[in-house]
This record gives structure tokens, sequence and C-alpha cells, in this order.
């Protein structure tokens, strides 16, 4: 079995002129959480509808589950479950009679009320989809995404339109899947999900991977300790390469005045830090087309 569940190697797609994603590598290992991140247009979506077999790349070459999605069956297709953004039911369909349908179409599908459990829609069993609320249906959008038991899941921004609690329910059930061996690409605009949830992570901007790694060991180029405490005149805040240096400076000129630093912390820019200032400019420098999908 080859080590990575997807591989992409020089990936290009051009709308007419247009060149959505310019020639982007990477692979996403067999039981990882793999986090696709990037502002609107920067072609992550575009990325990930090649992998799942939905739209058709210009150039470069694409491994999914050993498979070229470009040419692949059923036999991909039943190993491999989605999560789209927006996904259609029918309006009405019960969740069980929605569960059971999708159930049906694969070979050795979970069990449906284990599903329905699993992302937290036990109780409304017998409720039409038209009833449901908008983070219960994102629920619905990911029961339908597991009950084949795929050993890939795409997650295309999963946690959409979620309460914080329903956020977090998500999370577990992203974190049951890796415990489960299974293989997730996660797509998000939640900077503190993708931090959470991502083994690693790779940064998107105008088409092309412009960081990638384990998100702690993503830094921006300013990457800095922060310091901060509680002074006589307010919040006091520093920036140091060097930590030690500078704590110790200023507890000893602390204990010195016999003061103390209330609520002192140090930290390292998060994630959403590095995605920020990588992407900082993308907002007012990407000219994409309203017609052009990315």
């Amino acid at each position: 079995m080859p080590p990575n569940a997807i591989e992409v190697r020089e990936l290009h797609k051009s709308y007419g002129r247009f060149e959505a994603v310019r020639g982007i590598s990477f692979e996403v290992k067999r039981g990882e959480v793999f986090g696709l991140l990037g502002p609107n247009g920067a072609g992550k979506t575009t990325t990930v509808e090649i992998l799942e077999g939905y739209r058709e790349r210009s150039a470069g070459e694409v491994s999914v589950l050993g498979f070229d999605p470009d040419h692949a069956g059923m036999e991909l297709k039943q190993r491999v479950g989605v999560v789209l953004q927006t996904m259609g039911f029918y309006p009405n369909a019960t969740v069980r009679e929605s569960v059971e349908h999708v159930a049906g179409f694969y070979p050795s599908p979970r069990d449906v009320r284990e599903t329905i459990a699993l992302v937290g829609l036990d109780g409304t069993e017998d409720k039409r989809a038209r009833q449901l609320s908008g983070g219960q249906r994102r629920r619905l959008d990911l029961a339908l995404a597991l009950v084949g038991d795929p050993e890939l899941i795409f997650l295309d921004e999963p946690t959409t339109g979620f309460d914080p609690a329903a956020r977090r329910t998500a999370w577990s059930v992203i974190r049951r899947l890796k415990e489960l061996e299974k293989t997730v690409l996660l797509t998000t605009h939640y900077l503190d999900e993708a931090q959470e949830l991502a083994d690693r992570v790779a940064i998107i901007k105008n088409g092309l991977i412009i960081a990638a790694g384990p998100p702690s060991e993503l830094t921006p180029a300013s990457a800095s300790y922060r310091v901060s405490y509680d002074g006589d005149g307010g919040r006091v805040e520093l920036e140091t390469d060097d930590p030690t240096e500078l704590l110790h400076r200023i507890t000893s000129e602390a204990l010195a005045r016999g003061d103390r630093l209330r609520n002192l912390s140090v930290s390292r820019p998060t994630l959403e830090d590095v995605y920020l200032e990588l992407t900082a400019e993308e907002e007012s420098a990407a000219v994409t087309p309203e017609s052009v999908p990315t």
C-alpha cells in the first residue's frame, strides 16, 4: 500500500487565460489530517475538486488512493467521503432516510444509527431535512460523508454555520476519524480549527503554495516571542528573539523595584498570525473574474 493517500505534482488548472492553480505539489500521508488553507480565490477549492474527480486538471500528476481521479470509477468513489461547501438533500426525507439512502451506495457502510450519533444528530432521526437548522444540515452533510466508512474524507468548510458547541462536536468527530486511521483533507477559514486538528497544513496564495508544514512549525518572517504583562501604565507587550534574556532582565528590574509582573505571559505566533502575514495583500492584490470558479 502506498504511504501517501494523495500525491500532487505540478498541478495546473486554467480557465481560459486565467490560471487558478499554478503548479502546486504536495502529498497527504495515510492517516493524517491535512489542512489546505487560503483566501477566497486562492485556488484551494479548485484543487480539492480536482482531487475529488469533479473537475479536470490542465496539467500535472494527481494520485488519490493510487488512482488518477480523472479516470477512476466506482472503486475510488466507494473509498472516499466528501463534505462539500453546499450539499443537496431530499427536503422531505428524514435524517435516518437520508443516511440510509447514501449507505446503500457503499459495499460495507457504517451502521446508520452509529453514524447519526457520531455527528451529534441522535434525537433528530425522524426530522425532515427541510426542518433542520443550518448547523444540523452541516452535521447531516458530515453523516452522509461518513456512512460509507471511507478511507479518505474531504471536508470542505465542514463547520460553516456551526455554533461554538457544534464546532467542538465536529472537532471531536474529526479526531475520532484520525483514531480510526482515516485520512482527512480539510479546508477551512477557521485558523484555530486548522491549528487544533491538522497534522500538517499548506497555505495557498494566488494558485501557489507559499508555506507548508506542521502548524506549530510555521512561522512568519517577523517571527518572535511576545512577552506581555500588566504594568502601572497598562498592558506592556514586548517582542524578542530570545525570551530567556528578556525575562531575566525585566524580572530582575521588577524585583529591584519591589514590583510584581502581573499576568505575565510568553507566546509565539499562532497559525493565524502566520496566515495573516503571508496572505496580507491577497484581498487587494487578487484580481479574479467573478465568473471564474476557484
